[in-house]
């Protein structure tokens, strides 16, 4: 007999992981600096342990959400919706879990609040406490988001009036919006690649990636990501020159998003316009957008330069990972080359991706927006930075666009496999809290077991 399921079972299931994720966030989360736990304390260690237990509820809950999806009857695309909401809701006011990140908008902001460059200062010229709240390794690290999210982290700093809490919550909101863009774009991008926008939304909506690093961690990528969306949407339209703004504003919020602007051009060709008149309405509605939001942000353009932020040697990525062993070796080996190692990888990655993404476009020309989440996929993957939320730069488009069932199962395999991949406070593991963490899921998994054997099991007065 399989496990019963229907949307309230997956709802209630999925409720009870992200309400355990924020209890046990509010010790083992990325608290602010003077209420965090010691590792080793009995607060700390439950939390982390109730974390993970409830990743592991959520995952479940996902999952059998699926099945429902591909089922006879799949709920519709409203009721999804009103399961994200309801998954969402224990996180609204959680500690950040997951990145510190969220920290660094903030101090960024105040920091072009106070008219300071960010651009060529880290949060620690800003000074105070809200500084003391970044993480180390970004304290002298100048901005790498774009004009237009630095615009609105500095709004929300005037708002908040540098209030941590006031300012969490509102960064947090911020990514709740760009989640409903991303939410409002899915079944609109899916109708028109011919999928189910159901199991878009299953997908690119509901994965607990999104739950956890972009609701729960509140990072930018969740409104660059529903700019990005509904540029597509607008592009798909009558209105090509919105949507060649609405992709450019997501790309000042984060650079990657820029490759949308190719899509924007395809579609327009697809409809009939001219290449060359597509490229140029394009390219001049973005340049006037980026100066425009510039202007407005008052950063000026010092993000151009800031670009190659993410390529730190200190940063994991698999290029970096090369690089570190190759210079090892060197270094081993009495060479003089040890220090060129990691450049040499980046830029190996780099080129790597450049003509990945340019044979993506050539074969899948006539599918713009897979071909775009195809691209963002492997520069999340072969760029000189990653981490787990960067796979939805690729997963959100091609859960709209894939072309087959078991792509969607690849890409869903992968992020469930990355959402038990980072700690709830955003730092690094030891072995003590990798046992505590690994006990967390496994206390899930077989919590969820006697479920199903429970579920099994045949009701007083009746036979199996």
């Amino acid at each position: 007999m399989a496990f019963p399921v229907d949307l309230r079972r997956c709802q209630v299931l999925g409720l009870a992981g992200t309400a355990f994720l924020a209890l046990g966030g509010e010790t083992a989360g990325a608290l602010p600096v003077q209420d965090l736990f010691a590792p080793a304390s009995v607060q700390a260690a439950l939390g982390l342990v109730g974390v993970y237990f409830g990743v592991v509820l959520l995952i479940a809950a996902w999952v059998l959400l699926g099945r429902l999806v591909r089922g006879a009857h799949p709920p519709t695309p409203r009721s999804l919706l009103l399961v994200l909401a309801v998954w969402a809701t224990p996180l609204l006011l959680a500690p950040p879990l997951f990145s510190r990140d969220v920290y660094s908008y903030l101090a960024q902001g105040a920091m072009v609040d106070a008219h300071m460059d960010v651009y060529t200062h880290g949060p620690a010229q800003l000074g105070g406490p809200l500084a003391d709240e970044v993480a180390p390794v970004w304290q002298h690290t100048a901005a790498p988001y774009g004009p237009a999210f630095l615009a609105l982290a500095s709004v929300l700093s005037g708002l908040t009036r540098g209030q941590l809490p006031a300012g969490l919550l509102g960064m947090r909101l911020v990514a709740l919006f760009g989640v409903a863009l991303m939410a409002a774009a899915l079944p609109r991008l899916a109708r028109h690649s011919g999928a189910d926008p159901a199991a878009a939304l299953w997908l690119g909506a509901l994965n607990p990636l999104v739950l956890l690093h972009l609701v729960a961690g509140a990072h930018n990528d969740a409104i660059m990501l529903g700019l990005l969306g509904l540029g597509l949407v607008a592009a798909l339209g009558r209105w090509p020159l919105l949507g060649a703004v609405l992709v450019t504003l997501a790309a000042l919020v984060k650079a990657p998003a820029a490759l949308g602007l190719l899509a924007v051009v395809v579609l327009q060709v697809r409809s009939g316009r001219r290449p060359l008149r597509a490229t140029v309405t394009t390219a001049a509605a973005s340049a006037v957008t980026t100066v425009a939001a510039t202007a407005l942000a008052g950063t000026g353009y010092g993000w151009i330069r800031a670009l190659d932020t993410p390529v730190s040697p200190h940063n994991w990525a698999l290029t970096s990972l090369l690089g570190r062993a190759t210079g090892a070796l060197l270094d081993h080996l009495g060479s003089d080359l040890a220090p060129l190692a990691v450049p040499a990888w980046h830029v190996l990655g780099l080129t790597a991706t450049a003509a990945a993404v340019l044979l993506i476009w050539l074969r899948l020309r006539p599918r713009p927006v897979y071909a775009l989440g195809l691209s963002l996929l492997v520069v999340a993957v072969f760029g000189p930075a990653i981490r787990p939320w960067y796979i939805l730069w690729g997963l959100f488009l091609i859960a709209a666009a894939a072309p087959s069932t078991s792509v969607r199962h690849r890409v869903a395999a992968l992020a469930g496999v990355l959402a038990l991949a980072v700690l709830p406070s955003g730092g690094s593991a030891d072995v003590g809290q990798l046992i505590l963490a690994v006990c967390g899921g496994v206390l899930g998994v077989v919590v969820l077991w006697q479920a199903h054997l429970a579920a099994q099991a045949p009701a007083p007065g009746r036979t199996a």
